[in-house]
């Protein structure tokens, strides 16, 4: 990153793919357009049909008890939202904003070690729906499911909302 981000100045799009995502360019561009992503310990984003995958690192969401600190969880969640909703977007030509209009968090066990976050939509029909919406209006909302796994164990479920806005 060359310049610290500043309040206000949104950050440069990344120009869409011309064929399959580069999940790589992605990740550093991420890092570089929210700076709090390079302290979440994302290791690893996989696209495998419809659901973005990612492996994470504990040790830098670590809380005082030495397990996994809920508001870095929750963060994660929000933003691997937001990734798949970005990312649906890209796949089909289309540079949007998206926003994270409700979230909500179930906390199942203590995430003690490296884990890896799942996100898919909530409704097999969701993205179908969110499409339709985006021809007829130009903007429209999904609903993703994210589940956090510690080996096998599930330790947090998550729902959000996410809402594409119309091109300015």
């Amino acid at each position: 990153m060359s310049q610290p981000r500043q309040p206000g100045v949104p950050y440069p799009r990344l120009p869409l793919p011309d064929s399959q995502e580069d999940l790589h360019a992605f990740q550093r561009w991420l890092g570089e357009a929210i700076p709090m992503v390079g302290a979440l310990g994302i290791q690893r984003m996989t696209l495998d049909s419809g659901t973005l995958i990612w492996q994470l690192a504990l040790s830098p969401s670590l809380n005082d008890k030495g397990t996994g600190f809920g508001g870095a969880l929750t963060a994660q969640t929000t933003l691997q939202g937001w990734c798949w909703v970005t990312l649906w977007l890209r796949e089909r030509g289309l540079a949007q904003d998206v926003v994270v209009a409700e979230a909500s968090q179930r906390f199942l066990a203590p995430v003690t070690g490296d884990y890896r976050i799942t996100c898919a939509s909530s409704d097999l029909s969701g993205p179908k729906q969110l499409e339709t919406k985006l021809k007829a209006r130009g903007k429209g909302s999904i609903t993703l499911n994210q589940q956090l796994y510690c080996g096998d164990i599930l330790c947090l479920e998550a729902s959000a909302r996410y809402v594409v806005l119309p091109r300015p």
